[in-house]
């Protein structure tokens, strides 16, 4: 190989791994809401697993991950982005926004694509088991077997009755109550054993509602038949929207956002995927 044939392949080489990086910065080129800065907003305070120890700078907890992730596709390092605050219901309300993009756990709803903006989505929420510490639930493994032997409730005409009774089916009948707050009610009482939610539900009941709650496991998402689909929150019409899609694609497609779901939703919370085959 001659000089100047290694001198070309090294040229090209180089020019592949510059590229990339390129392109994404170019994306986003007069589309901030700073020049060369991207700022994120969350929540105020924001909440473990999402965001660890209120922390969003820290890049620890799933969706500050998730938003240090998306910002690097987009060609902004750590040092780039900038953190803002704002209050859940005050960020989907339409006009003018103090974010290029929000994350805070936003489900996609179609009334709210009339006056906001969402991204692809980068979460899906899966359904969750919670029972309580000390309990002899508390003990049973991940397995879809051994939840059926538990005593589950529920309330009547929630989403957690159907899933219950037609993809879990435990062996017992499911006792029903008036709303959620029974149903916590009932097994702090320990008159049933277990309780279903989403994940983002159930994270808040056993960290706030039940006294010495536990996650069990979460049942893979494509067990649940109407999930929430979570998406990075901009103002309707926000010109970095294309940049921000093309981003999030990008992590589902190389299997990071799995990868950092895993991390801090199953591993960092003691929420394991359920085995439905054993």
């Amino acid at each position: 190989m001659t000089n100047q044939t290694l001198a070309l392949l090294l040229a090209a080489a180089l020019g592949l791994a510059v590229s990339a990086p390129i392109a994404a910065a170019e994306c986003a080129t007069g589309k901030t809401l700073k020049a060369e800065k991207l700022t994120i907003a969350t929540g105020n305070p924001a909440y473990p697993p999402w965001v660890m120890n209120d922390s969003p700078e820290s890049g620890e907890g799933f969706e500050a991950a998730v938003a240090y992730a998306v910002a690097a596709e987009m060609g902004f390092d750590e040092s780039r982005v900038t953190w803002v605050r704002s209050g859940f219901d005050e960020a989907v309300q339409p006009g003018e926004k103090d974010f290029d993009f929000n994350i805070q756990q936003y489900s996609i709803k179609p009334e709210r694509l009339e006056v906001i903006d969402f991204s692809e989505p980068y979460y899906t929420t899966t359904i969750a088991v919670v029972v309580k510490e000390g309990s002899t639930a508390a003990n049973t493994k991940p397995y879809a077997s051994e939840l059926k032997k538990l005593k589950f409730g529920a309330a009547a005409g929630t989403t957690s009755q159907p899933f219950l009774e037609q993809v879990l089916q435990p062996e017992q009948d499911t006792l029903l109550y008036d709303d959620n707050a029974d149903v916590v009610a009932a097994i702090a009482a320990n008159q049933i054993d277990a309780i279903v939610f989403d994940l983002p539900s159930a994270l808040f009941v056993s960290a706030v509602q039940l006294d010495g709650g536990k996650l069990l496991g979460q049942f893979p998402v494509e067990n649940n038949e109407s999930p929430d689909s979570f998406g990075l929150l901009m103002a309707k019409g926000n010109p970095l929207k294309e940049c921000v899609d093309a981003a999030v694609q990008t992590l589902s497609d190389n299997g990071t956002l799995k990868e950092l779901e895993s991390k801090w939703l199953a591993d960092a919370t003691g929420a394991p995927v359920i085995d439905m085959d054993k």
